[in-house]
């Protein structure tokens, strides 16, 4: 663990108990700004991965993510927000964190040192070879995670590895590393801090671009959200209205006849068709509302 350089010492940091509140604020900003730069220079890893992972779920596979303590929240937390966000069902993207649920609000001691608690979580959800897998774990070494993606592997699923150190062992077991170095943290050992920021960044990334590959967004707006409460009924309703040129009081009501279904109901609209037979245009477009809204 001395090797690597998230547990190493940050010399900026070296005084920060004696810092103002600003100070300290500042000081954070500026680590913090590092954090793009070196995402970004993983960015061929992680446009390879979306294309992985597009692929797969594409097929009917599964994105699973695998993590221990905040790598596993920061996981469970993504794939949590993409039935909402995308409209996709619960299985597609799935989040396992060692320990289990109670993980998420309080530390399992122990659960990450079993790389077998990994493969009965797995087993659990019948991972199969038709998913992929990605195991974060900021130091490259967790045992819950690489016993993980050696079992992915073995099926002969695919295997991602996300880590903030090089050279980790992580990348003798998977198929494709994500390693954005991010250095020192200003709290030595302290992951949750740049290192948990670079892994919500790749995260948001993988899942986002994943589904923009499978036709969940129309230009930057999300047209396969799921509106589960007031604010997401009332962007839907704009959403249609702006596609369609519609006013918001049409919009509600297209979006009635097309059961609550976005993109349905502005090929219905845009097409004069009903909403089965916009259903099946968007059916013969993949799901794709660019190429629906094109065909004739």
């Amino acid at each position: 663990m001395t090797k690597m350089t998230t547990e190493a010492r940050n010399p900026a940091s070296e005084q920060i108990d004696t810092l103002s509140p600003l100070e300290i604020v500042r000081l954070m900003n500026a680590e913090d700004a590092t954090v793009s730069e070196s995402v970004g220079r993983e960015a061929d890893a992680i446009a390879r991965a979306i294309e992985v992972i597009a692929d797969r779920l594409g097929r009917g596979g599964r994105l699973v993510y695998l993590g221990a303590g905040t790598s596993g929240r920061l996981g469970v937390l993504d794939a949590t927000e993409c039935p909402p966000t995308f409209s996709t069902p619960p299985e597609m993207v799935v989040g396992l964190i060692a320990g289990g649920p109670t993980a998420l609000t309080r530390a399992v001691e122990g659960a990450e040192d079993h790389p077998e608690f990994a493969v009965e979580d797995l087993r659990r959800i019948n991972f199969s070879p038709a998913d992929v897998v990605v195991g974060i774990a900021t130091s490259g070494r967790t045992p819950y995670v690489l016993g993980g993606l050696q079992y992915a592997r073995g099926l002969g699923a695919f295997a991602i590895g996300f880590a903030c150190n090089a050279d980790s062992p992580l990348g003798a077991v998977a198929d494709l590393m994500i390693a954005p170095i991010v250095g020192p943290e200003i709290i030595s050992g302290s992951t949750r801090l740049k290192a948990g920021t670079a892994t919500k960044m790749v995260l948001n990334m993988l899942t986002t671009g994943a589904m923009v590959r499978l036709g969940k967004t129309y230009g930057n707006r999300m047209v396969d959200l799921k509106a589960t409460n007031t604010k997401l009924v009332v962007r839907m309703r704009r959403i249609v209205a702006d596609l369609t040129g519609l006013t918001e009081e049409q919009a509600e009501v297209q979006l009635a006849k097309c059961d609550g279904e976005l993109k349905t109901a502005v090929v219905a609209h845009k097409h004069e068709v009903s909403a089965d037979i916009a259903r099946q245009l968007l059916l013969r477009a993949n799901g794709q509302l660019r190429a629906a809204l094109e065909l004739t």
